[in-house]
């Protein structure tokens, strides 16, 4: 039943009547025109590095002060905005743009260095980009064959070479990847020793599995898919039995929960959205992942759901609240509603959001439930957007393209600085941090585009994939593709 409502959803038209045609057309080509300022301000101040600061006009490389704590984790001095942004080049219509970067990647971007990343965010911005700009190349290769008529599948080779680094992380007892890995080094002494090394988010375990079977489909190298599913096997076997709820943190090796907190947002987020997505992409026979996805979602909508809110609650006494706030990355929640095909909570759960949003111009980091704020930061994330993009896509409501239109004038009003856009330290006062995540290329204004996207502008059918986690694009016919022969010789 999900499946066949998700497919039915992928081709809904979208015709609105509330907006015009030139309306839609005007916001669109400004939504290119902010990506174009975010993107040329990161290769002319910051590229090669990981990301751009926006208010010193400079590259943040790993390492760079002052240290950020476990948010530099993402960082690996490997050109990270650049590759997080390919496929977004691609579906915007920037394919000069688009050839350059990929050609620049292939030249400059290794992975043989000593420096410790996270798992979780190698693997959704890294390994995702560069399948996300495999398959973009190959796509518009096979539809303008004078674009892109030299690459030869460097990306994927890039994308292999990296997943190989990653691999040593997944030397635990429970088959749980540790949270960190040293790129060269793999799990070195100063890993080994370390007692945090002990403990990885649900979620950080949990969100691999779109990646890492499209890197074992498209290279042959299956290790990759058997990895990533043995996670999520064990992470199942790890749910509270009678509440089948998951809890947040958990000790890799004996599988005990640090953190018994269970809700939809930071910490666990993506472990339910990968399951679902794994279902889908991987095809109808792989059951699974779509009935422990529909045992959670039950639980969910029992526990953690609260009149309209999305609360945290004790995975092993689920009628008691854990917190009285929730967390801005719950705002994906209604997107992946929509694919499963329950509309009505997904719509009453965004307007909700669209109140905070009405209330203080983006999501806080945290808020309550009568839309206080518990956080005040907003690093410009893209789930909420994210979710409005799905809603509309499934209602051809125009209240979308409004949210739309609403979100869009609050970046260029509030978080556009010369060099790029800016995240808030403080939505209340709308002061900036000198901080523009790769996600805001690579999600933000993807969502944002396609929202105002129309099928006689697009570049790319964006029907014939699915989305991971950063937004990046994966094809729903992955089953069918072959191995190049070539290729397997080359990794």
């Amino acid at each position: 039943m999900f499946i066949k409502i998700f497919q039915i959803l992928l081709v809904i038209s979208t015709i609105v009547t509330g907006m015009s045609p030139e309306e839609k057309a005007e916001l669109r080509l400004k939504v290119i025109d902010m990506f174009k300022h975010g993107f040329n301000s990161y290769m002319k101040y910051a590229y090669p590095a990981d990301e751009l600061m926006p208010l010193s006009c400079k590259g943040r490389y790993r390492g760079s002060e002052p240290s950020r704590g476990d948010i530099d984790d993402a960082l690996g001095n490997f050109s990270l905005t650049l590759v997080d942004s390919l496929d977004t080049l691609a579906v915007l219509g920037m394919f000069d743009e688009f050839e350059r970067a990929v050609r620049q990647v292939i030249q400059y971007v290794s992975f043989d260095r000593d420096v410790i990343v996270s798992v979780f965010e190698t693997n959704i911005r890294m390994i995702g980009g560069l399948l996300g700009g495999h398959i973009s190349a190959k796509y518009i290769n096979s539809r303008y064959p004078l674009r892109l008529s030299w690459y030869r599948d460097e990306l994927l080779v890039l994308a292999h070479d990296l997943g190989l680094r990653l691999l040593p992380a997944f030397n635990t007892t429970s088959g749980l990847p540790l949270p960190r890995v040293n790129l060269r080094y793999g799990i070195d002494l100063t890993l080994s020793k370390s007692e945090r090394e002990r403990f990885t988010c649900t979620a950080c375990a949990g969100t691999l599995i779109l990646e890492w079977a499209t890197l074992s489909r498209l290279t042959g190298n299956y290790l990759f898919e058997q990895y990533a599913d043995r996670a999520m096997s064990y992470l199942w076997e790890r749910r509270h039995r009678q509440s089948n709820l998951m809890g947040t943190i958990l000790n890799v090796h004996s599988g005990d929960w640090i953190v018994r907190e269970s809700g939809i947002g930071a910490g666990i987020d993506s472990y339910y959205e990968y399951l679902f997505k794994a279902y889908v992409l991987l095809g109808e026979k792989n059951t699974d992942y779509l009935s422990r996805f529909q045992e959670h979602y039950s639980s969910i909508m029992s526990y953690v759901q609260q009149g309209v809110a999305m609360v945290n609650v004790h995975m092993h006494q689920p009628y008691r609240l854990a917190k009285n706030h929730m967390d801005a990355l719950l705002a994906f929640w209604p997107g992946l509603q929509v694919m499963t095909g329950d509309l009505k909570p997904a719509i009453e759960l965004h307007e909700m959001l669209y109140q905070v949003v009405k209330k203080h111009k983006f999501l806080p980091e945290a808020f309550t439930t009568d839309y206080r704020i518990h956080w005040n930061s907003h690093p410009l994330r893209p789930e909420f957007v994210e979710s409005t993009y799905f809603l509309y896509k499934a209602t051809n409501d125009p209240h979308y393209l409004e949210v739309g239109r609403t979100i869009l004038t609050n970046l260029e009003k509030h978080a556009r600085v010369p060099c790029g856009y800016a995240a808030l330290s403080d939505v209340s006062t709308g002061q900036h941090e000198d901080r523009m995540d790769s996600f805001v290329l690579a999600e933000t204004f993807k969502y944002l585009y396609l929202l105002f996207d129309s099928i006689p502008h697009r570049y790319i059918d964006i029907d014939q994939f699915i989305f991971t986690t950063e937004a990046h694009l994966l094809p729903l016919n992955l089953l069918l593709f072959n191995i190049n022969d070539t290729l397997k010789k080359r990794i």
